[in-house]
């Protein structure tokens, strides 16, 4: 009977854990896209989420540590959703419209130096981004631009593993403030740009009459 209890209590308080970690990993997530990495503290983190920084500390060791886990948390996040927008798309086109919109509410709430403070001054996190970016989603890139060859909506006299590589990295322009300043510019409206000039570029008429025909059900 005792050790019955005792597993219970220790699942209850497993579970309780777990639940405070999330919290945690939710709130830092929430401030980290609004104001950027560096500017947030762990003492902000524990205010808003309502939780000591001891506690925090109980599960981080450091802020590095927490914006490790936030990071892969959310990579692990946008994988899954891009797996899931590919096997229910209806074509390669559908595929990158949904990915654009899945990722304009996101947007809406960024921080545009985010990317900026990882590489600078949380390297250990950047590493982890920057081999889902250079394995991932070139990969996924790359698929997409074949499965958009294979059914007629993308042209077939480019080199694809060119194209890839060139779409992976023209779509991080939209964080460069050199070139779309902050004060000027929003995210979304940069990476709707983007977005529609690459399908645009590499679509053939086909391809085309897909977009517009989105395009035309977004206006009604």
């Amino acid at each position: 009977m005792e050790t019955i209890v005792t597993k219970k209590v220790s699942i209850v308080l497993s579970t309780s854990l777990g639940k405070m970690k999330e919290r945690i990993q939710q709130k830092a997530r929430e401030l980290f896209l609004k104001y950027g990495f560096k500017s947030v503290t762990m003492d902000e983190i524990a205010s808003q989420s309502g939780i000591s920084k001891k506690t925090i500390y109980q599960f981080f060791a450091d802020k590095d540590e927490l914006v490790e886990d936030v990071m892969q948390k959310e990579l692990n996040s946008m994988r899954d959703e891009c797996i899931r927008q590919r096997e229910e798309s209806q074509n390669a086109i559908e595929e990158l419209i949904q990915d654009l919109e899945s990722k304009m509410m996101t947007m809406e709430a960024m921080n545009p130096f985010i990317v900026f403070d990882l590489e600078k001054f949380y390297p250990q996190a950047f590493l982890v981004f920057k081999k889902h970016k250079e394995s991932f989603l070139l990969e996924l890139i790359r698929r997409n631009i074949e499965r958009g060859i294979e059914e007629g909506v993308y042209r077939n006299d480019f080199n694809v593993d060119i194209i890839s590589k060139f779409r992976l990295e023209s779509s991080f322009l939209i964080f460069n403030q050199d070139l779309y300043p902050n004060s000027k510019y929003s995210l979304m409206d940069v990476a709707r740009e983007l977005y529609y000039h690459f399908l645009y570029g590499i679509s053939t008429e086909k391809g085309r009459q897909i977009i517009e025909k989105y395009q035309h059900k977004k206006t009604i």
